[in-house]
């Protein structure tokens, strides 16, 4: 029997998160649960394992509210603020570890946590209480048991930034790209018909460094994805108006939403 798979969308919002601070547009005033986007980041469990992707600032209000107390690693898609400035809330899962916490990234990301955490990968960070990283370069596909993760590298502005496919016996893949503004033809290639894809929708409007909504479906009909959820969703989209205007195969992702493999 394959083992239990479950993705968990901790967060669907942009890097200032929904409601925007200072605004009283319609969607931040909202009462629709489900336009309260906290910054993006998804939780994996399959079987035993459980791994997080991105850490970012809203990660202990997404951990208290997914009741997450185990993580057996975090794989980061790049270093934006947004992505990463929750790592000292990773400390509640060290406490429970015997062994440092497996932190994957690429060479600029893992850099940049480094720059921004010093005192984490420091050899004098002895005090049991702290965050105990270990960091691992992604230069390839990578295993949790057989939970197979692929790096999908895209374009995001000027830093390296990475979407993921994850492939697992007994269920369907799924590709995961928060923050893309175009996919090179061979990253194209690894999720051509890809089962689910998790993919950037900011906002209506175009934007330079994310897709807008009208981009993201032209990318999930030239992949021929079987079905899509769009994230790292701005104040600009309203849930329910922007789910009204989708083909049947695409839906707009919420805090909170699990779906099962």
């Amino acid at each position: 029997m394959a083992a239990e798979f479950e993705i968990t969308f901790l967060g669907t919002g942009t890097s200032v998160g929904v409601p925007v601070i200072g605004c009283d547009c319609p969607v931040c005033t909202s009462e629709d649960p489900r336009n309260r986007r906290t910054r993006s980041s998804i939780h994996l469990r399959y079987g035993a394992q459980s791994i997080l992707v991105d850490s970012g600032p809203d990660l202990r209000e997404q951990a208290l509210r997914e009741r997450l107390r185990e993580i057996d690693a975090v794989i980061y898609t790049h270093g934006h603020v947004d992505h990463v400035a929750g790592f000292d809330e990773l400390r509640a899962f060290c406490w429970r570890r015997d062994t440092p916490l497996p932190m994957h990234g690429n060479a600029e990301t893992l850099g940049i946590l480094k720059t921004m955490f010093g005192w984490a990968f420091s050899p004098d960070n002895v005090y049991r209480g702290y965050v105990k990283p270990a960091a691992i370069e992604i230069q390839g596909h990578f295993n949790y048991g057989k939970l197979r993760i692929s790096p999908l590298p895209v374009i995001h502005g000027r830093v390296e930034t990475s979407g993921f496919l994850f492939e697992h016996p007994g269920h369907p893949p799924v590709a995961y790209m928060p923050d893309v503004k175009e996919i090179p033809a061979a990253t194209m290639a690894l999720i051509r018909n890809v089962d689910i894809l998790i993919i950037d929708s900011l906002r209506p409007s175009p934007h330079p460094t994310h897709m807008s909504v009208e981009e993201a479906l032209a990318t999930i009909k030239t992949c021929g994805a079987g079905q899509a959820w769009l994230t790292h969703l701005g104040h600009e989209n309203e849930h329910a108006a922007l789910e009204a205007t989708l083909p049947a195969h695409v839906h707009v992702a919420f805090d909170g939403l699990r779906l099962p493999g």
